[in-house]
């Protein structure tokens, strides 16, 4: 793995903030997709393995969370056939 490989993962997974409430899931997925096929080439470091599953990690939650609230909506087409926004109730 390259120097701006790691600087690129480590860069990611130090990303926090409004940009990360407006990813879609596309882009996501897309970043976890490439976080897998980097760790799974077993050339990271440990500690560039480690940003790049906690990355990882909050990259899936974020694609579960998306799917979620879209398979939410699917289920509360109404009578007319149209789809209803859903809004989760916060615990």
């Amino acid at each position: 793995m390259t120097a701006s490989n790691s600087k690129t993962t480590a860069k990611s997974s130090n990303e926090v903030g409004a940009s990360e409430n407006q990813l879609s899931f596309e882009q996501a997925y897309a970043e976890l997709e490439t976080i897998v096929a980097q760790m799974e080439s077993a050339q990271m470091p440990l500690q560039t393995s480690l940003a790049a599953y906690t990355r990882g990690n909050f990259l899936l939650q974020h694609c579960q969370q998306s799917l979620a609230k879209v398979e939410q909506q699917v289920l509360l087409l109404n009578e007319r056939n149209q789809l209803v926004s859903f809004t989760p109730v916060d615990d």
